[in-house]
């Protein structure tokens, strides 16, 4: 076994539930004290005001903003394009804008709490690109994908890890829709200097860099890395270290990733039907134990699994166990394989550390990984659960991810040597 491979072992070993840990381990938190989940820099930064009727701050917007204002009885929550685990939006996204009409060259912090671009650094003969591309540049568009930690350890600690790279992917998910959208091909990168990068873009040790989205030409031109540091702005109104997640970043982040030929996804939606699925994407509370029918489960299966464009690919193989779909048996599936008949949904419900929704779904959804590079594979795994809430939702089927379930148990019962790294249920 990699020595990459056994970094994200250790990880995962690391923070693993169980029946046992959970009871002793309830992690009840103050909602009071949590941080800020919106990064913004001083007022004194120049802002490009994101227009909906102009096709590219529209295509800018639909990767990272507010859809929906809903009223909790501890306060509001602004519900976005990308699911997050427990609500707490760690991630946040930059794009650096090279030779488009209308903006000035340079990187930009997508502001979402203000609907606007903020440029945080104009370019000369430099660029994001020489992070992770030699001798050329990017006319067009270059995403960045970022973790504030904090946001997410503060309720979850040491497992956050987890859903940090998880809803990274998520968030890679929203990019990757916007470019359908707007018909853009795009290219995701995970194998970069991401610590150069992070000291570069100011983040001292309170974010992180997880991936790259590439939307543009490339043209044989140098640009060095960024000529100047990036002034440091905090994510969040107050902060605490967590070691662990830390170190952990760090290792997987200098390991390797497989390596694939690049390929490029071929769907056919109806892009103003999808647009309005976009907007309207929500995590389901709450399912009803209905039947869907399986012509409308097979093809959510046949979209969600088209091929994801990167080169950086580890392998996200799903076991479904299907409970309520018209004309299939009930039972444990390996793509279109019945592995073992039966009813469970009792016990995909306990896997889920007692959550209904494993159990009261149509499908519950297993992403298992025997992966180089950890923190790749969550993240092509929230990548693929955002295709699973999008397609789902297109068809008029609900979906909810389940980040929390007793990883052990879950492993043995699927009777894979592969890790468990994402549930999802999706539903009626």
């Amino acid at each position: 076994m990699r020595h990459s491979k056994l970094v994200g072992k250790s990880i995962h070993e690391a923070t693993k539930h169980s029946y046992l840990s959970v009871q002793l381990n309830p992690n009840y938190v103050d909602g009071s004290t949590q941080p800020c989940a919106f990064k913004v820099y001083p007022r004194f930064y120049r802002r490009v005001k994101l227009d909906e009727n102009n096709s590219i701050h529209n295509f800018i917007k639909l990767t990272s903003c507010i859809t929906f204002d809903k009223i909790y009885k501890d306060g509001p929550y602004q519900l976005r394009v990308n699911p997050s685990a427990g609500a707490l939006y760690p991630t946040e996204v930059y794009v650096q804008i090279r030779g488009v009409d209308g903006f000035i060259d340079g990187v930009y912090h997508v502001e979402v709490a203000n609907n606007c671009l903020t440029l945080i650094y104009e370019l000369s003969d430099d660029g994001l690109e020489g992070y992770f591309i030699q001798n050329n540049r990017i006319v067009g568009f270059i995403f960045l994908v970022s973790c504030v930690y904090y946001r997410s350890s503060w309720k979850y600690q040491d497992r956050s890890i987890r859903y940090c790279f998880l809803d990274s992917g998520h968030h890679l998910g929203a990019i990757a829709a916007s470019a359908y959208l707007h018909e853009k091909n795009i290219e995701l990168i995970f194998d970069f200097d991401k610590l150069s990068l992070n000291a570069d873009l100011g983040f001292e040790n309170k974010e992180f860099i997880s991936s790259c989205v590439i939307a543009g030409e490339v043209q044989e031109t140098f640009s060095r890395r960024l000529r100047l540091s990036v002034p440091f702005v905090c994510g969040t109104d107050y902060f605490e270290v967590n070691q662990f997640v830390e170190d952990a970043y760090k290792a997987t982040s200098m390991q390797p990733s497989h390596q694939h030929k690049l390929d490029h996804p071929k769907f056919n939606f109806h892009r103003d039907r999808f647009l309005e699925n976009v907007w309207n994407r929500r995590s389901i509370r709450r399912f009803q134990g209905k039947s869907i029918t399986q012509d409308i489960y097979w093809r959510i299966w046949e979209d969600v699994n088209q091929p994801i464009p990167t080169k950086n690919l580890e392998e996200i193989e799903i076991y479904s166990v299907v409970h309520h779909v018209e004309g299939m048996i009930p039972g444990i599936y390996n793509g279109r394989n019945l592995i073992q008949a039966g009813d469970f949904r009792e016990k995909t419900g306990y896997l889920c550390v007692n959550q209904a929704l494993a159990k009261d779904c149509a499908v519950t959804l297993f992403f298992v990984s025997d992966y180089e590079n950890y923190q790749t594979a969550l993240e092509l795994a929230g990548f693929i659960g955002q295709r699973v809430y999008l397609f789902s939702n297109y068809w008029g089927i609900d979906c909810s991810g389940i980040g929390a379930f007793y990883d052990d148990e879950t492993q043995d019962f699927l009777q894979t040597a592969k890790d468990v790294l994402y549930v999802m249920a999706i539903g009626k």
